[in-house]
C-alpha cells in the first residue's frame, strides 16, 4: 500500500482522536442510537470537503480573508457555550438524557444542524483539516493518495464512535452515568470554548 496513504491515514486519524464538541455528540448520539448513521455521515463527509479543500491548496484561506478566523472563532465561542450549558443543565437536572433509545427522538433536522454547527463553526477544525492537512499533503508523494487516506481515517472513526457506543449502553442505563457524561460533555465545550476566546 502507498506509504501516502498511510501517512494520511495515520495523521487524519490522530487529529480527529481527541474528544472534542464534535466527538462528544456523535458519542451521545451512538449512546441514545438517535440518527446515528446521518450524524456519522455528515460528519465523515464534512471532513471530507475541509480536507480535499486542504489537499487543493485552499490553506492560505484565513491569510487572503483575514476576517475569517476572528469570526469563526468567536461565533463557534458562542455556540460551544450555549450548549455547554444545555448539557450542564441537564446534568443537574436528568431530563431528557435519561430517557431510553426507544423514547421520544430530538428530531433528524436538529440533530444534523447541531452536528453541522459543531463541525462548521470551529475554527479548529480549519486549522486541522485545511492548513495541517494541506500543508503535510504537499510534502507527500502523491497528494491524492494522501488525502484518500485523511479522507478514510474520517471515516473509520466517525462510524466506530457513532456505533462502538452502543456497547456502552449497559453503563448509561444508570442515570447517574447520563448525567456524568452530559457534566462532561459540558465541562469540555466550555473548556473549547474558554480557548477559543483567550486564544
Amino acid at each position: 500500500m502507498n506509504t501516502g496513504f498511510i501517512s494520511g491515514f495515520a495523521l487524519g486519524f490522530s487529529l480527529i482522536l481527541a474528544i472534542g464538541a464534535q466527538n462528544a455528540f456523535v458519542l451521545r448520539q451512538g449512546l441514545r442510537r438517535e440518527h446515528v448513521f446521518a450524524i456519522c455521515l455528515t460528519c465523515a463527509l464534512s471532513d471530507a470537503l475541509l480536507i480535499s479543500a486542504g489537499v487543493a491548496g485552499f490553506g492560505q484561506l484565513g491569510t487572503a480573508l483575514p476576517w475569517f478566523e476572528p469570526v469563526m472563532r468567536f461565533g463557534g465561542a458562542a455556540f460551544l457555550l450555549a450548549y455547554g450549558g444545555l448539557s450542564l443543565r441537564r446534568a443537574m437536572t436528568g431530563g431528557e438524557a435519561l430517557r431510553s433509545a426507544n423514547g421520544e427522538s430530538a428530531g433528524l433536522r436538529k440533530a444534523l444542524l447541531t452536528v453541522l454547527a459543531f463541525t462548521w463553526l470551529n475554527p479548529h477544525v480549519y486549522l486541522d483539516t485545511v492548513v495541517l492537512v494541506g500543508s503535510v499533503s504537499s510534502q507527500a508523494e502523491n497528494r491524492l493518495l494522501f488525502g484518500l487516506g485523511a479522507v478514510l481515517a474520517s471515516f473509520v472513526f466517525f462510524f466506530s464512535l457513532g456505533y462502538g457506543a452502543r456497547f456502552l449502553a449497559p453503563v448509561f442505563a444508570r442515570p447517574g452515568a447520563w448525567r456524568a457524561l452530559d457534566l462532561c460533555i459540558g465541562a469540555v465545550m466550555w473548556a473549547i470554548a474558554a480557548k477559543l476566546i483567550f486564544m
